[in-house]
């Protein structure tokens, strides 16, 4: 399993986290944190529970209740839409750099498959991320990108934390479609991974938003794959819940 490397800054965290999309490459977690003596340590792991849907490098973030990474029922900010749509943590990580409400973020270096791997990545289906917070912070926000689709996360909002040493929680994700995309289902719409992570073969896709099928919705539960465009239900559909997150304060 991935370990955590040293404390570093909140932008390095998560860009270094989104670099992995694009490469597929396996590696320690990065993470950002306080070092006091007064820290709180959390050790965070997710699953990814479906049968043919990757995730992006999972980012999680200990923060207070002041902030809300997104919502369900309003619309998407600009950071929950390029995740969803691009697989993009730039904007994330900027809220995270300018928000003193996060008080210490995680994000894994892989994607996270199927556990049957099915094209054969190499890639892990579940990976532990570490991650240390002052005593402000009570609760904890995880956001993935669902790679084979157009506009769709899984991802807990604003959920508590363990407040006691070695207390567990354990949280199932579902998965959201963020309302900024139309579910086109054409591998031409995706994120390139969104082919070779599950049937493999040559990437296809983009890694930009594109205009024409914008719309203006809500971020509300997702609906699945329909089979509309290039994507058999048979193979990239999924049943809630998408992921399981375990969460453990350390001592």
């Amino acid at each position: 399993m991935p370990k955590p490397t040293d404390s570093i800054t909140r932008r390095q965290a998560l860009v270094a986290g989104g670099a992995a999309l694009g490469g597929l490459a396996l590696g320690t977690s990065t993470v950002l944190g306080q070092n006091d003596d007064e820290s709180r340590r959390y050790r965070v792991t997710i699953a990814n529970n479906t049968p043919g849907q990757p995730f992006t490098p999972p980012a999680v973030a200990a923060h207070t209740a002041d902030i809300e990474v997104f919502a369900v029922g309003e619309p998407a900010n600009e950071p929950t839409r390029q995740l969803a749509e691009n697989g993009d943590l730039g904007p994330l990580s900027d809220l995270a750099t300018s928000a003193d409400e996060v008080r210490g973020v995680a994000v894994g270096d892989a994607p996270l498959v199927p556990q049957a791997d099915p094209a054969g990545t190499g890639n892990p289906w579940y990976t532990m991320l570490h991650l240390t917070a002052d005593e402000e912070a009570t609760f904890l926000t995880f956001a993935s990108m669902l790679i084979a689709t157009n506009d769709g996360i899984v991802g807990l909002d604003t959920v508590p934390l363990p407040s006691h040493v070695n207390e567990s929680r354990t949280y199932y994700a579902n998965g959201y479609d963020v309302g900024t995309e139309q579910n086109t289902e054409l591998f031409a719409d995706m994120v390139p991974p969104a082919k070779t992570l599950i049937i493999g073969g040559e990437p296809e896709g983009t890694a930009e938003s594109d205009e024409d099928i914008a719309e203006d919705d809500v971020i509300r539960p997702h609906p699945g794959i329909q089979g509309v465009g290039n994507l058999p239900p048979e193979v990239y559909d999924w049943d809630e819940p998408a992921a399981l997150v375990q969460v453990e304060r350390l001592g």
